[in-house]
């Protein structure tokens, strides 16, 4: 085999190469020292033709210092055509012409402009993922009309065994943390409220934030890290085994065979779960005061029917069908965002429960304003 892997002419201000051989990692070191030799010209150069049907193998390392090349001449300004390339090279130098196309410059400057630029990239990601929970919020809001108009197209079959997976098998879970939440929230309240002799208050505090705002947030958030990152694994394993754009070959639609029957038993199981979890942390925080704060069970109850109103439970229950839908939503878009590797599927799912966390814990906060301002 000849040592000559690049021979170039020169034509007036045209440069023609002409390759061949193997252009493969075994021959690394001599298409390098070659290749350079010929970008080192110091003719004035405005046109370069590359013939490459001269090559006989081409692996990766080839077809990277073929596009080295190619981006050396291109970087001063002179035009550069590759020719000659066989069909079953040009999958791989197309791939490799794709990457890295341009190196940022070097900043000087103070750490200001990087942090800027972070936080641009940020809310541009804020942004798309906004987008992205409308466009499904759409598109359930279609198929909920159109499942209307054809009820028997509706999945029960699948909303039952999500249901089963939501609501009944988060039964045992739910009831332990909220008892252990309720547990606490009284021990806490009955040691500082003794230092005012106001031991009695506690019940207060207890019925009231765990009928307003505790006993839906914990169970959201259970939710969000138990049946939504659940959501978010199934779609993206979906995604990435090509299984949704079977059921589109098939003219299934994919929200209303997958995202709808999830979203549903949500909004169905998530009050279930609340109104599960505050009588457990009620029962909790009626232990402690029991046991530790010398609180009778009969006097706890006679203070706690004085201290809650109908109004407490309700908006505990209004507020979870919605937090349900949050949920449900940020998780089916997280899950089929996936790209087709394990990495991306494991930060997907993160980002669904943090994003769930996070819009639960705002969404509280709106219904909070919301309540106080119409006196409930």
């Amino acid at each position: 085999m000849s040592d000559l892997l690049l021979e170039g002419k020169t034509q007036g201000e045209q440069l023609k190469l002409a390759a061949a051989g193997a252009w493969v990692a075994a021959n690394a070191h001599r298409l390098e020292l070659q290749i350079d030799g010929e970008t080192r010209r110091a003719d004035q150069l405005k046109v370069v033709d590359i013939d490459m049907a001269g090559v006989e193998r081409l692996d990766t390392f080839g077809a990277w210092l073929l596009e080295r090349l190619v981006r050396s001449f291109s970087a001063r300004g002179c035009k550069t055509n590759v020719s000659g390339l066989k069909e079953d090279f040009r999958a791989l130098t197309d791939e490799l012409h794709g990457v890295k196309l341009e190196v940022p410059p070097p900043h000087g400057d103070s750490q200001a402009m990087h942090a800027l630029a972070s936080i641009g990239h940020s809310m541009t990601a804020v942004g798309h993922s906004l987008a992205a929970m409308v466009n499904m919020l759409g598109a359930l809001a279609v198929t909920i009309l159109r499942v209307a108009a054809r009820p028997r197209s509706f999945r029960l079959t699948s909303l039952v065994h999500q249901l089963d997976n939501v609501a009944w098998r988060a039964v045992p879970i739910i009831l332990l943390i909220t008892f252990l939440i309720g547990c606490i929230i009284a021990q806490q309240g009955l040691f500082h409220f003794r230092k005012f002799g106001a031991d009695i208050y506690v019940v207060d505090m207890v019925g009231i934030l765990v009928l307003r705002e505790l006993g839906v947030l914990i169970v959201c958030i259970m939710v969000a890290g138990r049946s939504g990152s659940a959501y978010t694994a199934e779609l993206g394993s979906m995604k990435m085994r090509e299984e949704i754009d079977a059921l589109r070959t098939m003219g299934f639609d994919p929200v209303e065979v997958l995202i709808l029957p999830r979203i549903v038993a949500l909004v169905i199981g998530v009050p279930i779960l609340t109104f599960l979890g505050s009588m457990a942390a009620l029962y909790g925080g009626g232990l402690v005061c029991w046991l530790y704060g010398g609180i009778d069970p009969d006097i706890f109850l006679s203070r706690l029917k004085e201290a809650i109103t109908l109004d407490h439970f309700k908006v505990g229950i209004i507020k979870a069908p919605f937090m349900a839908l949050v949920v449900g939503v940020v998780a089916s878009v997280e899950g089929l965002a996936v790209k087709g590797s394990a990495e991306s599927l494991g930060l997907q799912t993160t980002a669904s429960v943090v994003e769930s966390i996070f819009l639960v814990i705002v969404l509280d906060g709106l219904f909070a304003i919301f309540f106080a301002s119409i006196g409930m």
